[in-house]
């Protein structure tokens, strides 16, 4: 789900490699050109070259440590680290060596999946003592406790798995969930639970399933800075609605009644209660008299706790501060949708400040900029950025030197940029990162050094340690595309991306990614329209492509993606006309797509064949029912079929409830006009997806085979809305090759 562009070159098909690989990658074009398959794209060593992971610096600063993918095995961590002083890496702890190999329980498969991790194995998390002495790792299910002198103590040994492990602030106390309830123990000690067990609709400590899925909060419990108290979340799901899960395996079948709050249904009861880590002194929190609430955020700043409660519309959002002793609660200020016929976009740009202030991202006056709250409300908001452009993160805080740092498309909505701007002085603006690259960042707790990472379509992404001025003071991981790296065989064939712009229906440039083969002048090329569409993701920037898209391209495709109306980082206006409205504008804006692709005298305007996963998968069947023989195939893979099949929190978000806006869950669905679909579909699911559910599936299966309209059909036994896999990937993309290729989207001979 992330992005694309084009210009007039594209016609005659020159220029095997841009300028810029050309002059760092000269011994490229002795090199003969090797075509990628789908069996290399997704084959070890990764092809984008070593990608470390949670890059974090050891308290007092001297280490860096990154989980770092193995040559052999792409999805398996180990835990390295840097030391600054000698510049040498060195390995912690080896996945492989320490790990038991156990299988992972249910509930944590179910959270890494929440997490987008599912595909990793070995070392997915670690966190630093607070003395910087040792570091706790979760691996196979246990807890380990790791020195930087290469010792490994084993923690914990249970066959039930340790979730959501965390250290205490001071490092005194280690922290896990277990069997729904919250454990609490001294580091060289045993851990006992502090809260009750009250069956298996009842846990403490754990975010419930929307809370994962959509909110991005993973998060059960939160220390206390002074270690005192703990702030614990309590859910009850016995009222959510079950949805029965048969996860179809190739050797048999699991059945798991999942509790899954479909659109307009009853959510979990939600409670947040403050207690002293042995569980003592418990009160609950006062989050207000409606109980359905979404309890978005938890933190703390100094003695005080902070709470983000969202109405169940999300267009209200509340900061209740709580006072941890007591649970009494006041709403510290609010914040409201922008405009009417909107939502509020949940997210974790703000930080407490040591002098009360706060430093928080809204988007009240219609793009996503940073406001300070002066001294808890007392005098106000100040509005530290503003313009026609976003703020993507907040990265850190310097706040002796009143400083803050984030990411934003300042300069380029395609080429996110890390940013520093003064708390006294709102309008200067500095850019730290250069031109020509993407970045993302993270800093540590005092915000003074940048931990950054960037990628153009040049060069797969480089991470690397910057001081507060963007000067880098070493690399993490330079991943020079030399002849060792991964990808330098295919370098000589790697083709160019270009980007444009065409106009949505009124007016707003719509930004484009295009990829072409070497093409020959008079001939027509079919095109891979790939789309996602839905809110949130930007599918086209600048950033590196990787190997997918150059293999796609190697057999003789163009490759093309658009931002339709709706995706993220363009402002409100943009993405406000989905309001209500799922289906309708994304379907419009990419059918402009198409039809500018068929203006391009090198594209056979015969042969455009989109393809979408999730989200996007809906989009393909929308697509395909809009207007008939636009496109000559789609491939729709795990898609929402039906929103009252899918969750609340993001449902609900865009679409109303079912029982608000009947008639809006009625056009927006793609199960009513299914039988329209006359151009070539391959349908695309998980047989245990747990997100999309496979009744998404099973709907549109049922009612095109009652009407006698053809199709085609891939099922994975016993994978979830993440089919992927070594193995299983290059068969997916295969599967969809074949179904084009039989159906005549095919490359000029």
């Amino acid at each position: 789900m992330k992005s694309l562009r084009l210009a007039a070159a594209l016609a005659l098909g020159t220029s095997l490699v841009s300028p810029a690989m050309a002059d760092n990658h000269a011994h490229s074009q002795e090199t003969a050109a090797m075509d990628l398959t789908f069996e290399r794209v997704f084959a070890s060593p990764d092809l984008d070259g070593p990608s470390p992971r949670q890059a974090k610096l050891s308290p007092d600063g001297r280490y860096l440590t990154v989980l770092r993918n193995r040559e052999d095995d792409l999805t398996r961590y180990d835990l390295w680290a840097f030391d600054r002083e000698t510049e040498e890496w060195s390995m912690l702890v080896d996945s492989e060596k320490v790990g038991s190999g156990r299988e992972l329980s249910e509930d944590e498969k179910m959270q890494r999946e929440r997490a987008r991790v599912g595909g990793l194995s070995g070392i997915i998390s670690y966190s630093w003592t607070s003395n910087g002495e040792a570091i706790l790792v979760p691996l196979d299910g246990d807890l380990y406790l790791a020195s930087l002198d290469g010792e490994v103590v084993k923690v914990t040994d249970t066959e039930e798995s340790e979730l959501n492990p965390a250290l205490s602030p001071h490092g005194n106390f280690i922290s896990f969930v277990r069997d729904r309830q919250l454990w609490v123990g001294e580091v060289t000690g045993d851990a006992a639970p502090i809260t009750p067990k009250e069956g298996a609709d009842i846990r403490w400590g754990e975010a419930e399933f929307v809370a994962q899925e959509e909110m991005a909060r993973i998060d059960g419990y939160w220390w206390s800075p002074d270690e005192k108290r703990i702030a614990v979340e309590r859910f009850d799901e016995s009222g959510v609605g079950i949805v029965t899960r048969a996860a179809i395996g190739a050797t048999g079948t699991k059945v798991f009644d999942q509790r899954y709050p479909v659109a307009g249904s009853d959510n979990a009861v939600v409670e947040l209660y403050a207690m002293d880590p042995d569980g003592q002194n418990r009160v609950k929190v006062d989050l207000g008299d409606n109980i359905d609430i979404y309890l978005a955020r938890v933190d703390w700043a100094g003695n005080d706790l902070y709470v983000t409660r969202q109405n169940r519309e999300q267009t209200v959002m509340d900061i209740l501060r709580v006072d941890p002793a007591t649970g009494e609660s006041q709403v510290l200020f609010t914040e409201n949708a922008a405009v009417e016929d909107y939502w509020i976009n949940l997210g974790s740009d703000y930080k407490w400040l040591d002098n009360g202030n706060l430093v928080w991202w809204s988007e009240r006056d219609g793009f996503g900029h940073l406001y300070l709250l002066d001294e808890a409300g007392k005098t106000g908001w100040t509005q530290l950025t503003s313009g026609d452009w976003v703020v993507t993160k907040l990265v850190g805080v310097d706040q002796q030197a009143g400083r803050v740092f984030f990411t934003g498309t300042k300069d380029d909505v395609l080429e996110q940029h890390v940013y520093s701007v003064d708390l006294a002085n709102p309008g200067a603006i500095t850019r730290l990162t250069e031109p020509g690259y993407t970045h993302s960042a993270s800093m540590d707790g005092k915000g003074q050094t940048l931990l950054i990472s960037r990628s153009n379509d040049d060069n797969p992404p480089q991470s690397y340690i910057a001081d507060a001025t963007g000067k880098r003071l070493a690399w993490i991981e330079e991943n020079a595309l030399d002849g060792d790296h991964p990808y330098a065989p295919f370098l000589a064939s790697h083709r160019p991306t270009k980007y444009g712009t065409i106009p949505a229906e009124d007016g707003t440039p719509l930004y484009w990614e295009m990829i072409t083969p070497e093409m020959e002048p008079g001939k027509k090329y079919p095109v891979y329209f790939y789309h996602y569409g839905g809110p949130g993701p930007q599918v086209v920037n600048r950033g590196w492509n990787g190997g997918l898209r150059q293999a796609i391209v190697d057999k003789g495709y163009i490759w093309f993606a658009l931002d339709n109306r709706g995706s993220a980082n363009r402002g409100v206006a943009f993405e406000q006309p989905i309001y209500r409205a799922m289906g309708g504008v994304e379907v419009r804006d990419q059918k402009a797509g198409a039809e500018y692709l068929k203006t391009l005298d090198f594209v056979d305007p015969d042969k455009i064949a989109i393809d979408g996963w999730s989200y996007g998968g809906y989009m393909t069947l929308k697509q395909l029912q809009a207007d008939p023989g636009l496109y000559a195939a789609g491939i729709s893979g795990a898609p929402v079929t039906k929103w009252e099949l899918y969750d609340t929190h993001y449902t609900e978000r865009y679409m109303g409830t079912p029982q608000d806006d009947a008639a809006a869950y009625e056009t927006a669905s793609a199960i009513p006009d299914a039988t329209k679909i006359v151009d070539p579909l391959l349908l695309i699911h998980g047989m245990a997806d747990d997100n999309v559910v496979f009744e998404n599936a099973t709907e549109i299966i049922s009612v095109m085979q009652e009407a006698n309209v053809p199709f085609e059909m891939m099922l994975y036994p016993g994978y979830t809305h993440r089919v992927s896999g070594e193995q299983i990937s290059p068969h997916r993309y295969n599967t969809v090759f074949r179904f084009l290729e039989s159906h005549g989207v095919t490359p000029p001979e």
